[in-house]
């Protein structure tokens, strides 16, 4: 079965605080966004790259990947308000044709070809998949300022992206999360979040992360990102 790729870089990045989308800032040389799709271009087992863009900015986004020789990258489309929206428009996009789909964060450009090789992998037997990597951190439960509980740091991990699925099981749980009036209210942070809660009987399996994998949300993180850049060329 194809694997296709979605990168999403469809938001606004409002706690970045940049009149420009973050993922249109520069990280040695390169937008973030550019190194997700280049990380799935460079991927054996990903045979196509869908990339959600935020109004006004995908015919330039179709002009700059096609012009800088990205062959994998067959759809640009724009994306919604919010995450979920992006990745219901992904969905349409993909059509009807069964496949299985890695859906990405652009505000992570460090991903590894180990994490995708994983991934590809981890879709041939299971149905949805997502990556993680243990908390090193006591997590707390806090309530008005106070501690509430604190869940044993064994059973917790840290999410990132890629995650991926059937494409008939995420486009299901959409569908069931669009019929459900509370979704609005409490919508879910990550696409693994709308299957256990709308087909908690997909189990959701977990590919190992990566340390170096981290999101961009503050300006900070992009020196953060930057060292670890520089770390991996020297080794």
């Amino acid at each position: 079965m194809r694997t296709v790729a979605v990168v999403l870089a469809g938001g606004t990045g409002r706690r970045f605080g940049s009149d420009m989308p973050k993922q249109m800032h520069v990280l040695a040389g390169r937008s973030l966004v550019e190194y997700s799709v280049a990380a799935f271009e460079q991927a054996e087992g990903v045979e196509s790259i869908t990339l959600v863009m935020p109004a006004g900015l995908t015919a330039q986004a179709k002009d700059h990947f096609a012009g800088s020789g990205f062959r994998k990258v067959t759809d640009v489309i724009e994306g919604g308000t919010t995450r979920t929206e992006s990745t219901r428009r992904a969905i349409e996009a993909l059509g009807d044709e069964e496949c299985d789909v890695l859906f990405h964060d652009a505000a992570r450009p460090l991903l590894e070809q180990r994490i995708i090789a994983d991934c590809v992998s981890a879709l041939a037997t299971s149905r949805a998949i997502g990556v993680a990597v243990p908390s090193s951190d006591t997590i707390i439960e806090v309530s008005d300022g106070v501690v509430t509980g604190m869940p044993h740091r064994d059973a917790l991990a840290r999410c990132q992206t890629p995650q991926g699925f059937r494409l008939s099981v995420i486009r299901r749980a959409y569908e069931l999360a669009d019929a459900d009036p509370a979704f609005a209210q409490r919508p879910a942070t990550d696409d693994c979040g709308v299957v256990l809660r709308y087909l908690p009987e997909v189990p959701v399996r977990i590919v190992p992360g990566s340390e170096r994998n981290i999101k961009i949300t503050y300006p900070g993180d992009l020196d953060v990102a930057e060292a670890l850049l520089k770390t991996s060329q020297l080794d």
